[in-house]
This record gives structure tokens, C-alpha cells and sequence, in this order.
């Protein structure tokens, strides 16, 4: 008996429990991929941007550094400000003070020596000097102040003379009443008083003549002459204090 061929088809039976297992291990697997390279990635993404991030912490940090030294800079300056303008009022203020003071001084020495408080010296004083330009000439005004003690009660005259030391090109040069006052006071500026007398005078220098040095010589008709010298610039602040040659009438 012959024997069968194999048949050409096999028919067999569908397992569809066999092929959900096999869909499921292979959306595991590809969930597991999908895992694996988003971790690479988002390791590589942090390693890349953590210098970025602590580099911009250190920005801000130094930007708010800036901004506070910025701040104690400006603070500093507006204190210094404060402390400048203080400065140059307190200066100011001491300054007009200390004016204050020597017109003060000055005023207590000529009533002082109006009255008798300086015992030692009673006879004629040269108390106040004071020069002024005249604007627009070679021309000086100048005022002289003439004190004697009120004990003494009498009345005393005389005339005044001035002149003046300086420099003319490079020679010492010393300019007498005659070359600087008025022809018609050629024997100098008169006085004539019991207590005191304010005198004023006008004197040219010429162009070429820098003075120094101012002389005053007061002349008491029958009494000793009284020499002062005061420096130009003392003459032109009315400070007398520093002089030389004075020595009082006693007449």
C-alpha cells in the first residue's frame, strides 16, 4: 500500500494570548529605550548647563557688589560735599569773626588811649593808618587817626608829612612829601586837636615806583616828632600792629 504524501498546508490554531505577550515585551522594550536615552540626554543637558548656572550666580552676585560699593561711593562723596561747604562756612565765620575782633581791639585801644589807660604813653599817637587806591589813577587816599590822652586837656598842633619807600627798576628808592603831595600843602597835612583828629590826604606814585613801605612823621609844633613805618600792605589792611620808629611826643 502506497504511503500518503505530506499534506501541503498545516492548519493550525491561533493563539492571540501568545501574540499580546509578545506586542506587550516589545512596547517594554521600546519604553525601556525611550527611558535609557532620555536619561543619557538629560544628564548630558545638566553637565552642559550647570557652569552656565553657577557663572550666572557669580554675575549677580558680583553685579550687587558693584551696586553697593557704587552706593557707599555716592554717600561718600555727598558727606565730603557736606563736610566742604561746612568748612567754608565755619572758615567764613571764623574770618569775620577775627575782623570782628581786630576792629574790637582797635576800637578799645583808641578809647583806651583817649582816656588815659595807657599810662605809659600820654603825648601825640599815630592810632590808625588806612590807604585806598583811586580806581583808574596812580592816585592812594589816606587817612590818618591822631589820638592824645584826654587827661592831658590840651590842644596840640602840627602838621603831618608822608612818604613813602619803594622800588624804581632795581634801586631802593624813597619818595618824600614834596614829590607826592599837593603843592598847596607843602609843609604837609595840618591838624589841630584836643582829643583826637581824623586826617585825609591824597598822594601820586609814579608808574614805575613799587611801594613798600609807608613813613609817617608827626610833627607837634614845640614837642618832638612822632615816626612811624608801616608796612604798604598793613597800611592797606588798616593794621598798624607791626611798626617801627614810634615813638610819642611829649610835648
Amino acid at each position: 500500500m502506497a504511503s500518503r504524501p505530506p499534506p501541503r498546508f498545516i492548519v493550525r490554531r491561533h493563539d492571540d494570548a501568545d501574540r499580546r505577550r509578545r506586542l506587550l515585551w516589545l512596547g517594554l522594550a521600546w519604553l525601556g529605550s525611550l527611558l535609557v536615552v532620555g536619561l543619557v540626554v538629560g544628564a548630558l543637558v545638566e553637565r552642559a548647563t550647570a557652569p552656565a548656572a553657577v557663572d550666572h550666580r557669580q554675575q549677580n552676585a558680583l553685579l550687587a557688589q558693584i551696586d553697593d560699593l557704587k552706593q557707599q561711593v555716592a554717600n561718600l562723596q555727598r558727606a565730603a560735599q557736606v563736610n566742604e561747604i561746612a568748612t567754608r562756612s565755619l572758615r567764613g565765620t571764623l574770618a569775620q569773626r577775627e575782623e570782628e575782633l581786630n576792629g574790637l581791639r582797635a576800637d578799645l585801644g583808641f578809647y583806651s588811649r583817649l582816656v588815659g589807660g595807657d599810662a605809659q604813653r600820654q603825648g601825640l599817637k599815630l592810632q590808625e593808618v588806612k590807604l585806598q587806591p583811586i580806581v583808574g589813577s596812580r592816585g592812594w587816599n589816606v587817612s590818618l587817626s591822631l589820638t592824645q590822652n584826654a587827661k592831658r586837656g590840651e590842644e596840640i598842633s602840627g602838621n603831618v608829612l608822608l612818604s613813602v619807600e619803594g622800588l624804581r627798576g632795581n634801586q631802593v628808592t624813597r619818595l618824600e612829601w614834596p614829590a607826592l603831595g599837593d603843592a598847596a600843602q607843602k609843609n604837609g597835612l595840618p591838624f589841630r586837636f584836643a582829643y583826637f583828629q581824623q586826617l585825609h590826604g591824597t598822594i601820586v606814585l609814579p608808574a614805575d615806583f613799587r611801594p613798600t613801605r609807608l613813613r609817617i612823621s608827626l610833627q607837634p609844633a614845640g614837642g618832638e616828632p612822632v615816626n612811624r613805618a608801616v608796612a604798604w600792605g598793613a597800611a592797606l589792611s588798616g593794621n598798624i600792629t607791626n611798626t617801627e620808629g614810634d615813638r610819642d611826643a611829649q610835648p
